[in-house]
Parts: structure tokens; sequence; C-alpha cells
């Protein structure tokens, strides 16, 4: 029994991969009672390896530290995957939306930064994403944010994915991008002199 409990141990340790956590919103609402007021807490946290899978999850309690926990808890059992291109950046421009919230986001050339706004920016920092522009549109409301964020990064493909999709190799997939188009003439010749 013992070697059991001290395999699975060990397995747990290998498999769960270290997870980072951003509190985005904490809101205290009340109660009145007839003895006075009793609070109450909701707490909104991003977790993400900072390695292209993030998640976020809510959680309420009468104290702070219990709806982080709930929160974060959450957030480790609804965490999806997205492909970054040289673990930087998006492979292509996304667009997302949940309710009034609307979010644009773009890939960016290295060096840029993450250009984003509040809980937009704890999603891109947990997902490990370095390099992006993005714009949220409508409203502001950090839980319409997040859903609309996470609802475009499901969405982002990498070229392998398409590819796989397709039946086909990922060099004919970026063959056919990258390729200069052919046409009958010729670009003019500058000649110095």
């Amino acid at each position: 029994m013992a070697r059991d409990d001290n395999r699975r141990g060990g397995r747990d340790r290998d498999e769960a991969p270290e997870f980072a956590d951003r509190l985005v919103a904490i809101n205290r609402v009340s109660k009145t009672v007839k003895g006075g007021k009793r609070f109450g807490f909701a707490a909104l946290v991003v977790v993400g390896d900072q390695k292209g899978r993030v998640g976020f999850g809510k959680g309420k309690a009468k104290e702070v530290p219990e709806a982080i926990r709930k929160a974060t808890e959450q957030a480790k059992r609804k965490m999806i995957r997205v492909p970054l291109k040289e673990g930087r950046t998006l492979h292509h421009d996304g667009y997302g939306r949940h309710g009034a919230g609307k979010v644009v986001m773009r890939t960016a050339p290295q060096g840029t930064g993450i250009i984003a706004g509040g809980p937009m920016r704890a999603v891109f920092e947990m997902l490990g994403v370095q390099d992006v522009v993005a714009k949220s549109t409508g409203s502001q409301n950090p839980y319409a944010m997040i859903h609309a964020t996470l609802d475009a990064l499901q969405f982002q493909s990498s070229p392998r994915l398409v590819a796989q999709r397709r039946g086909k190799k990922v060099a004919d997939i970026l063959r056919k991008d990258d390729a200069p188009s052919v046409s009958g003439e010729q670009a003019p010749v500058l000649q110095e002199g």
C-alpha cells in the first residue's frame, strides 16, 4: 500500500505542471439582515502555465481567500490550449465576443510587448504571449472581457493543425502563402548612371 501511495504521489508531482495565477477582480456584495449586514465576496482568477495553456474561474465565499481558492480550482479545471507562434505571439488575428463584450487581437512583431487593457492583459500574461496588440470594444465588465478573449483564443490555429485537418504537409500549406505571385510582367530594373 505504501508503495502505491509513493508512486501515485510521485506521478502527481510529475504530471501537474506549475501554474501561475492572477487575481483579476474581486467583488464585495452585502445582504442586509435583521442584525446588520452580511458580506460575501466573488473573485475572478486567471490561471496559466505561460506555455500555451490558460483558464479562468469564478469563486464566491464569505471570505476573500476562500473565494480566490475556489476560483483558482475552477480555472484549473477549465483550461484551454492555444498554439503560439515562436512561443511569443498569436498565429493570426482574432475576434471574439461574449454578450456585449467584444475583443479584437492582432499578432505583433517581436519587441512589441503586450498592448492590451486590464483583464485581457492578465489572460495574455498567463498564456505566455509576449507580443500582441488587443483592443476591447463594448462592455468593460471583466467577466465579459475574459469570456470574449478566451472565445477568440479558442479559434487560434497553427499551420501544423491546418495541415493535419486538410491531410497535407505543413510545407504545402506555407508554400502557398509565402510564394511570390507569378505574372507575365517583370518589374523594371533601375540602373544607376
